[in-house]
């Protein structure tokens, strides 16, 4: 049976919880009173479908079905989680936490999406919600700040775990929890800047993306300073850098008057940087180039990657494909794999080829300890040939079959599927086995050579290639 999630306020953080559930294979149902909400979201999704899967090698799970509810007590019947994301008013906030509390199954986890509120604020008129605070996008970003009971926040944690995201429980209840204080700070820093003609609006976010934004990314603030402090480490950067705190470098407890004045030089600044594009196209923009620097992430397991990483391996892979063979990738074209005519570029279907036949390795034996033991199979040569255009967001399906494995060589056919009865590309493969330690080829042995035996035989009834462009191996 399928999870549900309610969603109560479908504006730019609940519709984005919405996608992340829903592309995760949950059932979710959407309360909010505004005429435009469906539209919204639908918006929102459409984004999250284009952006969301191109993170992972592996398919996400089959998406749930969304529905749009007048009544409240409608959409959280039945749901195991109800995300509370309606405009940072108390009031406004315990009004329809009280509602929730009526009619949401007593096991549900209730989070609330307030970005400044602590629990007990909350719960000030009998509620049991949690903070659950995400960050824009909800459906690509994995961090979740979690404040509250230690039941209900460990519950939260594993259910936020199974959909990708990295909750952070907070030791205490605090104003604006943790990341916001810090967004806080730079923010009010920023407002003097410009407020003081010492930057503009964009010459402070080139500040920021051409400089440590990139490091805090995958270092975040204390291991980027550690580096800084050169082999000596923290010590030596707190023994250099920390007079500075008592310098008028910032004026952090400062506000600047918050007025029309102050509104109308931000305000105009902010449309002569980015108002010749649509709210629409600068999300667009944003989503890809998360996503790309998450698939980065990924490959070394750092910051964000990790939990990509870690998400990826727990979603299923395996079966078989259209043609009856084993599937060993099933990925969402990104938006990075696309070149200039609109169609994945040529090396990416080598790089989508060279993943499936790891894939096929590994399932004779040919694993990361088997690298690790001084042995490995080399690519010797490569054949692809096209038989339909592949774009953005295409799901495409990988299915291997051994040709021939007898001896030194491993020769392997990828054919790519995209939903139609014929691939919609195939890679031939030819690979060479051999001793890490010599750089010779050699003949496997053992479980690798069994394997493979077992894989070309079970495989020689399956259609094979018209034609054998790949040479044999020489030497």
């Amino acid at each position: 049976m399928g999870r549900k999630a309610a969603i109560i306020g479908g504006g730019v953080i609940g519709g984005g919880w919405a996608a992340r559930f829903l592309l995760n294979g949950w059932d979710v149902a959407v309360f909010d009173p505004d005429p435009q909400a469906e539209r919204k979201i639908g918006e929102v999704l459409a984004n999250a479908r284009r952006s969301l899967p191109g993170l992972y090698e592996r398919a996400l799970p089959p998406e749930g079905v969304l529905s749009y509810h007048s009544d409240l007590a409608e959409a959280v019947a039945g749901a195991d989680w109800v995300q509370e994301s309606v405009p940072e008013r108390l009031d406004l906030k315990h009004g329809v936490l009280t509602r929730i509390m009526a009619a949401a199954p007593a096991d549900a986890v209730i989070g609330s999406s307030t970005s400044g509120f602590k629990p007990s604020e909350l719960n000030e008129k009998g509620a049991r919600a949690i903070v659950a605070h995400p960050f824009n996008p909800v459906y690509l970003l994995p961090l979740v700040e979690l404040v509250g009971a230690s039941d209900q926040t460990a519950k939260a944690a594993d259910i936020l775990r199974a959909i990708g995201m990295f909750p952070l429980t907070l030791r205490k209840e605090i104003d604006a929890h943790i990341a916001d204080r810090f967004l806080e700070a730079v923010w009010r820093e920023a407002l003097w800047l410009v407020k003081d003609g010492i930057a503009t609006t964009e010459e402070i976010d080139e500040a920021i993306r051409m400089g440590f934004g990139l490091r805090w990314a995958q270092m975040g603030l204390f291991e980027t300073y550690r580096i800084a402090g050169g082999e000596a480490g923290m010590r030596h950067f707190l023994a250099q850098f920390g007079p500075c705190l008592t310098w008028p470098w910032t004026k952090l407890m400062d506000v600047p008057d918050f007025n029309d004045a102050l509104v109308d030089l931000i305000a105009g600044q902010s449309d002569a940087q980015s108002g010749h594009r649509s709210i629409r196209d600068l999300e667009r923009l944003r989503d890809e180039n998360l996503v790309g620097i998450m698939r980065a992430l990924k490959r070394t397991g750092s910051g964000a990657g990790g939990v990509i990483r870690a998400h990826e391996q727990s979603l299923p892979l395996g079966g078989t494909g259209p043609d009856g063979l084993p599937v060993t990738l099933d990925i969402q074209v990104p938006t990075s794999f696309v070149d200039y005519n609109g169609h994945m570029n040529e090396a990416r279907y080598m790089e989508v080829a060279s993943r499936a036949s790891d894939r096929f390795m590994a399932m004779i034996g040919a694993d990361d300890a088997y690298i690790a033991g001084g042995f490995s199979y080399f690519t010797a040569e490569n054949h692809i040939r096209y038989f339909a255009e592949i774009a953005i967001g295409d799901r495409v399906t990988v299915t291997t079959q051994a040709l021939g494995g007898d001896g030194r060589k491993l020769h392997l056919l990828n054919r790519f599927w995209t939903g139609g009865e014929t691939p919609a590309a195939t890679v031939e493969t030819l690979l060479l086995h051999v001793d890490l330690s010599t750089r010779r080829v050699v003949a496997p042995e053992g479980p690798v050579a069994e394997r493979t035996a077992a894989y070309v035989a079970a495989h020689a009834d399956h259609p094979r290639p018209d034609r054998i462009v790949l040479n044999q191996p020489r030497g």
